[in-house]
């Protein structure tokens, strides 16, 4: 349906465009169509609902780095998109060519950020506000950077580049994997965390050790 509709837009315009033609097309009934979308729109964003659903899950399901966790989900994301390019491309394009589809847009993209900052305050407790909104801000700006990438080219842009981007932005956040040497088994244990390490986080690595 969702396919059939955005043919559909692309090729007569979103406004131009009617329930009883997407239906049609689609091969069901008007019921049908508003018994799974409230509206036009919602067809061109029903992906993101049921990928933000997904995420919830994913993210509820308890991660060892939090912040790793985050970057995870938003590969799941990319990856979504770039299994069908085109599909994701004519979707761009009809979000461009109509004000009120370009503004659910930023709207969609905020939830992405609001999910992945409330996610890091809950698995992070007592983490600074700031880290946890700036975290989740730039995981999704990288996000989206790559992902128009895919929109306004024609080639696929295959998921690695996301990653290395994302694996970039932990160093630089610096909260990756590599960032802390192993603490000696004496009595006094010394712990080493670059200096822009969050507080939660080197509080959470250093219990994680000792529990160890």
């Amino acid at each position: 349906m969702v396919a059939a509709a955005l043919e559909l837009f692309d090729a007569q315009g979103f406004d131009q465009t009617s329930v009883d033609q997407i239906a049609q097309a689609a091969g069901i009934s008007r019921s049908t169509f508003f018994r799974q979308f409230g509206g036009k729109d919602d067809v061109v964003f029903a992906d993101h609902e049921l990928l933000l659903d997904e995420l919830r899950v994913f993210l509820a399901q308890g991660h060892s780095d939090p912040w790793s966790a985050v970057c995870e989900a938003s590969v799941q994301v990319f990856t979504h998109f770039a299994a069908d390019p085109e599909l994701a491309r004519r979707r761009y394009a009809v979000v461009r060519q109509v004000p009120a589809l370009r503004e659910r847009e930023i709207v969609t993209v905020f939830r992405y950020e609001r999910l992945f900052d409330e996610y890091l305050r809950e698995a992070l407790p007592g983490i600074d506000p700031l880290d946890a909104v700036g975290f989740a801000a730039l995981v999704t700006a990288i996000h989206n950077h790559v992902l128009r990438q895919l929109l306004r080219g024609t080639k696929k842009v295959p998921v690695t580049v996301l990653r290395a981007a994302l694996d970039d932005a932990l160093r630089r956040f610096g909260v990756d994997g590599a960032a802390t040497r192993e603490p000696s088994a004496d009595d006094v244990v010394v712990a080493v965390f670059p200096r822009t390490m969050p507080t939660a986080e080197m509080a959470r690595r250093v219990r994680e050790r000792l529990d160890g």
